[in-house]
C-alpha cells in the first residue's frame, strides 16, 4: 500500500505539481487568442440555450438540460470549501486569479465540448461522446490505447474516488450542523442515487434540470443578501482582491505567488475546463451545430467560477471571521461561520442544504462520466449494472465511514493524467474545432439566426451520420 501511495504521489507531483496548471493556462490563452476571443464575442449567445428545446422533444436531451447537468457537476464542494481554502492559503488575491483562469478556460471548454459534439455517436435513442470518442474518431484507431487510458482514469477518479468524497462531505456537514448520524445520511443518499442513475441519462438530465437551478439560484440569492447588507464595504473588498493579486498588499506568506498558485489551482479544480470531464455530458445534447453546445458549456464555466465562486468569496471577505494569515481553519467551516456571522444561526442549516444539493448533483454527474467511459470500452450492459452497484456502495461507504475516503488517494493523480491526455488530444484536434467555428461564423455572417451543421460539407471527418442528419434544403 505504501508503494502505491508513493507511486500515485509521484504521479500527482508530475501532473498537478509541475506541468498541468501551466499547460491549462497556456492552452487556455492560446485557444482564446486563436479563436479571436470567442468566449467574449459569443457571450450573449450563450444565454440562448436557457430557453432551448430539444429538436426531438422528450426523446432526447436539450442543450439546456446538458448545460444544467454540467453545471451540477462543476458546481460542488469546491465552490464552497475550495474557495475558502484558496483565500486562506493565497489571500484575497486568489479570487482574482480564479476569475482569470475561468475567463480563458471558457475558450478551452468551448473547444473540447465542440469536439465532443462533433464526434458523438448514436446509442439507441441517446447520444454518447467525450474525450475518448473524440480521440478514437478524430485521431484514428492508432490512438485507441490513449482513449482507453483516458476512459480508465475517468472511471477511477470521478465515478469511484470523487463520489466517495462527495458522500463524506454531505454526511459530515449534516452531522455537524443538524446532529443527524452518518448512517441515516448514507442510507438516504444511496437510495436516491440508485433511483436516479438506474433511470439512465434522461432521468439524470431531468433531475438536473430541476435541482441545479434551485441550488444555484438559492445560493446566489443568499450571497446577494449578504452583499446588499454590506454594500458599503464592497469597494474595499474588491480593492483588496486586486491589490493582493498583484503583490501591492500581502495578506499571507508567499504574497503574489501564493495568490496566483491557489487561485489557478482552485479555479481549475472547480470549473474543470480542460480536464475533459464536461464534454462527456456536452455530447448528449441534441443541438443544431457542434459549436452551439460549445458556446453553452462556456457559460457553464462562467456560472461556476464567475458567479458561484464569487458568491462564496464575497460571503467570506465581507465578514469578520476570516483573518488574513490564519491557516488553521477548515474550508467548509470558514464559509459556514462567515455566513452565520452575516445572517444568524439559521444560515448554517441553509448552507448544509446547499452542500447536500451541490454534492448530490456532483455524484450523479460523476456517475454518468463513468458510465459513458465504460460504454466506450465495452457494449456489455452487465458492466453498467456493476458500475451502478459500485457507485451506490461507494457513496454509502464514503458517507458512513469518513476514514474510508483515504482508500481513494489515487483520484487526484489520475485526474491529472486524464487532463494531460485531454490537452494533448485538444491540441491535435484544434484545427478541426476551428473548422467548426469558421463554419458557424460563416453562417452567422450570412444572416442565419441559428447555424445548422451539414455533415456533407466535411466528408473527410469520421462523423456518425445517425447522430448528424443532413439538413433538408429549403
Amino acid at each position: 500500500m505504501e508503494f502505491l501511495k508513493s507511486f500515485f504521489g509521484l504521479v500527482g507531483d508530475l501532473t498537478w505539481g509541475a506541468s498541468l496548471i501551466p499547460f491549462l493556462v497556456i492552452f487556455g490563452v492560446f485557444f482564446t487568442i486563436v479563436t479571436n476571443f470567442v468566449q467574449f464575442r459569443f457571450f450573449k449567445r450563450m444565454f440562448n440555450v436557457l430557453s432551448q428545446k430539444s429538436k426531438k422533444g422528450k426523446d432526447s436531451i436539450s442543450g439546456r438540460e446538458a448545460l444544467l447537468l454540467s453545471i451540477g457537476g462543476r458546481v460542488g464542494g469546491g465552490n464552497i470549501a475550495g474557495v475558502a481554502v484558496a483565500i486562506t492559503l493565497g489571500g484575497p488575491g486568489a479570487v482574482f486569479w480564479m476569475w482569470a483562469i475561468a475567463l480563458v478556460g471558457m475558450a478551452t471548454s468551448l473547444v473540447e465540448c465542440t469536439l465532443a459534439q462533433l464526434y458523438k455517436r448514436k446509442d439507441g435513442k441517446d447520444f454518447r461522446g467525450g474525450a475518448a470518442f473524440s480521440i478514437i474518431h478524430g485521431l484514428g484507431n492508432n490512438y485507441r490505447w490513449l482513449a482507453i487510458a483516458y476512459a480508465v482514469c475517468l472511471i477511477a477518479s470521478f465515478a469511484l474516488g470523487f463520489n466517495a468524497f462527495q458522500g463524506n462531505t454531505v454526511a459530515g456537514a449534516i452531522q455537524d450542523s443538524m446532529g443527524i448520524g452518518r448512517e441515516y445520511t448514507a442510507f438516504f443518499l444511496a437510495i436516491v442515487v440508485a433511483y436516479i442513475i438506474y433511470g439512465g441519462i434522461k432521468r439524470i438530465a431531468k433531475v438536473a434540470d430541476v435541482v441545479v437551478p434551485i441550488m444555484a439560484v438559492g445560493y446566489v440569492l443568499l450571497a446577494a443578501l449578504v452583499i446588499i447588507m454590506n454594500i458599503g464595504h464592497v469597494p474595499e473588498v474588491l480593492a483588496s482582491i486586486f491589490k493582493n493579486a498583484f503583490g501591492f498588499e500581502e495578506a499571507v506568506s508567499g504574497g503574489m505567488g501564493a495568490a496566483i498558485a491557489q487561485g489557478l489551482r482552485r479555479g481549475l479544480f472547480s470549473n474543470e475546463a480542460g480536464l475533459g470531464s464536461a464534454p462527456n455530458v456536452a455530447a448528449t445534447a441534441d443541438v443544431p451545430h457542434p459549436i452551439s453546445q460549445g458556446i453553452s458549456q462556456s457559460l457553464s464555466v462562467f456560472i461556476d467560477t464567475m458567479v458561484v465562486c464569487t458568491c462564496t468569496a464575497m460571503i467570506i471577505l465581507l465578514g469578520t471571521v476570516y483573518v488574513p494569515g490564519a491557516q488553521n481553519i477548515d474550508g467548509v467551516v470558514l464559509t459556514q461561520q462567515s455566513l452565520v456571522s452575516h445572517l444568524g444561526v439559521w444560515a448554517k442549516y441553509y448552507l448544509t442544504a446547499a452542500i447536500l444539493l451541490f454534492s448530490f448533483s456532483s455524484v450523479v454527474y460523476n456517475y454518468y462520466l463513468g458510465e459513458n467511459a465504460l460504454s466506450f470500452m465495452t457494449k456489455n450492459k452487465a458492466y453498467v449494472h456493476v458500475l451502478r452497484i459500485a457507485v451506490v456502495a461507494i457513496v454509502f461507504i464514503g458517507a458512513i465511514a469518513p476514514g474510508a475516503t483515504s482508500v481513494f488517494f489515487f483520484s487526484d493523480p489520475l485526474m491529472g493524467v486524464l487532463a494531460i491526455i485531454n490537452l494533448l488530444a485538444l491540441i491535435m484536434l484544434f484545427p478541426t474545432a476551428m473548422r467548426m467555428l469558421q463554419d458557424y461564423r460563416k453562417q452567422l455572417s450570412k444572416g442565419v439566426e441559428e447555424p445548422v451543421f451539414n455533415p456533407n460539407e466535411f466528408p473527410d471527418l469520421d462523423i456518425d451520420r445517425d447522430a448528424w442528419v443532413t439538413p433538408k434544403s429549403k
